[in-house]
């Protein structure tokens, strides 16, 4: 079993670092939220930690899951961050969605430190992180990668090496960006067809058995038709990552009109107040503007 950390213990951290203590490692955790992690700790053995620096003196490995770029920038290079306290030839892994860009300088600059560092962005919601089904996407040095593979397990088991420093956060992106704009075409679609007269179930049962069939519609649709959003994935943390891919696409000269369309309607949703409710409840803006509200019969 290893010294571990995990920093960050939000929606997605907090049950990541608790499979990692239950798998038997001694986990050092830390949170922006102290009582969190003094919390889990006393709950599952691990070991409550006051700043990241002493995650980083604690670990061999350390992982962590933060909210944007500029936090996990902190939390790793800050004054008390992790590299202020972790020992060359550590490892620092970063399951946040941030900027690759901004991830690629952070590995410079640990690597100058002697620290390792990987990018590993995540995919699976709360549902996969609760359930240790999360898939990760992988970029770094492949070496390294095989050597922490094995403290990936505990939190998912579809690993996916895709090559160097930044990209897995490209993956990620891509991910996300096929991801939201498949939300907004079944807003979209659900919307007109209820306003047509279709139930909701049946073009929903139309859409599972044709061309259109969807992993995401079919699962988040349930949620619609029961005007349950409760939040797997919100608003705001997606409406985050739109930015990135654009900036993304800026970066690489790639033009996303799509994906600038979605984001106005992920951020006309943060204006209407939904913006720490799920994801579809992108849903919602389209409905009040129509008049219709696309529900189970």
């Amino acid at each position: 079993m290893a010294n571990l950390g995990f920093l960050g213990l939000g929606i997605m951290g907090h049950p990541m670092a608790r499979h990692l203590m239950r798998a038997g490692h001694k986990v050092a955790v830390w949170s922006h939220t102290a009582a969190k992690a003094k919390e889990l700790a006393a709950a599952e053995g691990g070991v409550f930690c006051e700043t990241p620096a002493q995650v980083g003196a604690h670990a061999e490995c350390s992982f962590l899951c933060v909210g944007d770029t500029a936090m996990s920038e902190e939390v790793v290079l800050g004054a008390n961050g992790v590299a202020a306290g972790a020992a060359a030839g550590s490892v620092i892994v970063d399951a946040s969605t941030v900027a690759p860009s901004a991830s690629r300088a952070m590995s410079a600059r640990l690597a100058a430190k002697g620290i390792h560092f990987l990018d590993a962005p995540c995919t699976g919601s709360r549902p996969g992180a609760e359930g240790g089904r999360l898939t990760f996407m992988i970029g770094g040095d492949k070496e390294v990668f095989e050597r922490v593979k094995p403290w990936f397990e505990p939190m998912g088991k579809l690993l996916y090496y895709c090559g160097g420093s930044g990209m897995g956060l490209n993956a990620k992106l891509t991910q996300n960006l096929i991801l939201s704009n498949i939300m907004q075409a079944f807003n979209e679609g659900l919307v007109l067809s209820t306003k047509a007269g279709i139930n909701p179930k049946l073009m929903l049962e139309i859409l599972d058995n044709s061309a259109a069939k969807s992993g995401l519609i079919a699962f988040k649709a349930p949620y619609v038709f029961r005007r349950d959003f409760s939040t797997n994935f919100s608003v705001r943390w997606m409406h985050k990552d739109i930015g990135l891919m654009l900036d993304s696409g800026r970066e690489l000269d790639v033009p996303l009109p799509l994906t600038s369309l979605t984001q106005q309607i992920f951020r006309a949703t943060i204006a209407r107040g939904y913006g720490d409710d799920d994801i579809c409840s992108t849903i919602k803006v389209l409905e009040e503007i129509t008049g219709v509200q696309v529900k189970a019969e």
